[in-house]
């Protein structure tokens, strides 16, 4: 029998009298039937409070990296909390987790802590213009920084907005925001080294920073094609540009030294978010020293009272050295257990004729499912594609059926793996997973 939510609308129907809107961030909304409200959660499984028992794909926005409640995590945060769990000063654990970051990240030497990514990104953001002299940033069409004014430039225009294919909008998906935000950025499409050559040239005198997902993670789940970390080094060395890798999501997830390490690139600055603290607000701004001049010259401002927070330094702490402890089994084993996920998904979508097709390598991927007509034997290459080719519609309605039978993803389609996940997981996951896809084939219409 599906899974049932009364108990959560109660609550959410309580909530939207004090709170706006019901949720403490927009994206909550999208969780259908309603917004869930969880109890406690532990390894793989979250349970709500209708007492419903889930597998985890959505895995707290990937930030559980090393499942819920994890036993040495929990005695970390503990034995901090009885030491003080804020001084507005400084402590040993921000040294030894920078040290960490150093040793793990090749192209770390300096770190700065933050509450969340969004913070570090504005932070990188000052920084960049600060060295360089220059007010502009290159971002990429689709790619999330954080929900402030600056990160969302360009991020998700309506397919009416978004511009010609060699000149992407700077539009920004919220109102409140002033037109001289905008006019500091150069939007280029994701995935084609040539466009973002000829992007650059106009503007490469006022380019301070080109920032981006290694992975795109937050619209559906792009790698790089050949050549684009190629392009983005060359022409940030060869105008003086500050590269800003934004792994608040890939770092960690994809090994001890983040995707760039995977993908052979040498960022100036990287943001780490997510994985670092565990789930606590914890966040980092790392990178090259040179970079870091301006703010170690005193010239430029990075503050924050909660910056270094010793409680989630703590966690970040117990993070960084189990992930060292794991040496080379880190991302293999959670890299196979999402592709036999993957492989299985692929084979009920064929049972039930859904154009459902995986895409991404294995600790962390999405399902697009493809709208009709679309083509299912090439992968999504950037936002525009994911755009037109993905029934958004029809992959919600696939969702809330898995729900409904105790397999949590997130939203918009993807699916993390945490370290927690296990093979008898994965085949739980598909067996849970075949009473909702036949589910969806029987009652979806367009």
């Amino acid at each position: 029998m599906a899974y049932t939510f009364e108990e959560s609308r109660k609550r959410f129907a309580i909530a939207q009298k004090t709170i706006p809107g019901g949720v403490n961030s927009g994206i909550r909304l999208m969780e259908k039937p309603v917004p869930l409200y969880f109890t406690h959660g532990k390894g793989s499984r979250i349970w709500d409070v209708d007492d419903n028992e889930y597998i985890d794909y959505q895995i707290g926005q990937g930030a559980i990296l090393y499942g819920h409640a994890p036993d040495g995590m929990v005695e970390a945060l503990c034995q901090q909390a009885a030491k003080g769990i804020h001084w507005a000063a400084q402590c040993d654990l921000e040294l030894e987790v920078s040290q960490r970051l150093c040793r793990m990240v090749p192209s770390v030497k300096k770190v700065r802590f933050n509450n969340c990514a969004t913070e570090a990104v504005a932070a990188a953001f000052r920084l960049a213009r600060s060295y360089t002299g220059r007010s502009k940033i290159l971002k990429f069409e689709g790619h999330y920084h954080g929900w402030l004014d600056e990160g969302l430039v360009g991020f998700a225009p309506s397919p009416d907005e978004w511009g010609p294919d060699d000149a992407p909008t700077n539009l920004h998906p919220s109102r409140g925001v002033i037109q001289e935000v905008l006019d500091r950025f150069v939007v280029a499409r994701w995935n084609d080294p040539g466009h973002l050559r000829v992007r650059i040239e106009p503007f490469a005198g006022q380019i301070a920073a080109i920032i981006f997902e290694p992975v795109v993670c937050n619209t559906s789940c792009l790698e790089p094609v050949k050549g684009m970390m190629q392009a983005i080094t060359e022409l940030c060395r060869k105008h003086g540009i500050i590269m800003i890798a934004d792994e608040t999501i890939t770092g960690f997830r994809f090994g001890t030294g983040g995707a760039q390490s995977a993908l052979g690139i040498d960022p100036d600055l990287t943001i780490f978010g997510k994985a670092v603290g565990g789930g606590t607000p914890f966040a980092a701004l790392a990178g090259k020293s040179h970079a870091f001049e301006p703010i170690a010259q005193g010239n430029t401002i990075h503050a924050g009272t909660l910056n270094a927070n010793p409680l989630c330094l703590a966690a970040s702490n117990w993070c960084l050295q189990y992930l060292e402890s794991l040496g080379d089994k880190h991302p293999n084993e959670i890299n196979n257990l999402g592709k036999t996920l993957m492989a299985g998904l692929s084979d009920l979508a064929h049972q039930w004729d859904i154009p459902l097709v995986p895409q991404g390598p294995g600790l962390t991927f999405h399902t697009t499912i493809f709208k009709s007509g679309q083509r299912e034997t090439t992968p999504i290459r950037d936002y525009r594609d994911y755009i037109q080719r993905h029934d958004a519609p029809r992959w919600a309605h696939l969702r809330r059926c898995l729900l409904e039978e105790g397999v949590r993803a997130i939203e918009r389609g993807l699916w993390f793996l945490s370290l927690a996940h296990t093979a008898d997981d994965i085949q739980e996951t598909l067996d849970r997973s075949k009473t909702a896809f036949r589910r969806h084939a029987e009652t979806w219409s367009a």
